[in-house]
């Protein structure tokens, strides 16, 4: 369905020296230098997959989903969806997408939500029985009929949200580009937006990539990730196998007597772990410790610590996304092992 191969974004950038006397010189001897915002990277999008692609802030996803979505033109390389180019044939790519980004709406902000949807109906050319079948869909999915009467200007952030998803939707695509869709929304209605992104991609096979900062999001809708630093693919896989490759981490919680109690203990030296094994936080009462469970057993580090602690509870749970993650970026584990 999707096909990104060596795609490539430069853009160039003015550098000027310092000061007034710089400003003044750059206008008149500009100097340039190349940023590489995407740098040769490959991945594949199978139809009906739900993909999962995250990056840093600056990390060059944002230039790629605009490359993907036709906004910008790759420098070099090849994107191809659905056997489409693009930024070739715009009026005809532009039916088989539908796009939603968190932080802005493609919505008419005074007209009544009816309205918008009928507008956006003619604008994708969806004719009569087809739009009355679409729109009962939505409803059930989305849940649209208590506030779709309402002036857009009037809806809550999750009820906007839900109906920028409907509005992407209208023209059956089959392929669906969210940017954030849960940034800003309590738990209940992250739940409620995930649930619908599920029941679209079961029902009508659609094809999904998200980007968002929610590892959350993440965890509960997706099943492979393609991630990015500094415009290079650093990983492209299943979350299964990043958690099995990049997270033989554990977490024990403990709450003691005195949480200084942790500070006489040597984990490096009776184990002889490295600093990247394990890692300690502390507050005045509770300590978590994360440690490579490749290095040491779950069983050696709670015999250590109930000898050697006061410890008043107790709990081991598996490291988050989110710390694997932040490991990758950090450089803390190598993503070529």
């Amino acid at each position: 369905m999707i096909k990104v191969e060596n795609v490539k974004k430069d853009f160039k950038k003015v550098v000027k020296d310092q000061g007034v006397k710089g400003s003044i010189k750059s206008l008149f001897n500009r100097k340039y230098e190349i940023v590489h915002a995407v740098d040769d990277i490959s991945f594949n999008v199978d139809k009906g997959e739900i993909l999962g692609f995250i990056g840093a802030n600056g990390a060059g996803k944002s230039t790629t989903i605009k490359m993907l979505t036709g906004i910008l033109t790759p420098t070099e390389g090849n994107v191809e969806i659905n056997g489409k180019i693009p930024t070739k044939n715009r009026k005809e790519y532009v039916k088989e997408i539908g796009v939603v980004f968190g932080q802005r709406t493609q919505l008419w902000w005074d007209l009544p939500l009816v309205e918008t949807f009928s507008v956006l109906k003619e604008i994708y050319n969806v004719d009569d029985d087809a739009f009355k079948k679409r729109m009962c869909f939505l409803n059930e999915v989305l849940e649209l009929d208590a506030f779709i009467k309402s002036p857009v200007r009037t809806l809550s952030l999750g009820q906007r949200m839900r109906a920028d998803l409907a509005a992407s939707m209208i023209h059956s695509p089959k392929v669906l580009f969210l940017d954030e869709p849960t940034i800003g929304l309590d738990v209940a209605v992250k739940n409620n937006i995930r649930q619908a992104i599920t029941q679209i991609n079961e029902q009508e096979d659609t094809t999904i990539i998200l980007t968002t900062h929610d590892l959350n999001d993440i965890e509960t809708l997706c099943q492979r990730i393609v991630m990015i630093d500094k415009g290079k693919l650093i990983y492209d896989g299943t979350l299964a196998n990043m958690k099995g490759q990049f997270g033989n981490f554990r977490e024990v919680n403990m709450s003691l007597e005195n949480s200084d109690e942790i500070d006489k203990l040597n984990f490096l030296d009776t184990f002889k772990l490295k600093k990247k094994d394990i890692s300690i936080n502390k507050t005045k009462e509770k300590v978590s410790i994360s440690f490579n469970q490749d290095k040491l057993s779950i069983a050696d580090m709670l015999e250590y610590l109930l000898k050697n602690t006061n410890i008043k509870d107790i709990s081991v749970n598996d490291v988050n996304i989110e710390e694997i993650v932040c490991r990758m970026y950090g450089k803390e584990v190598s993503v070529n092992d």
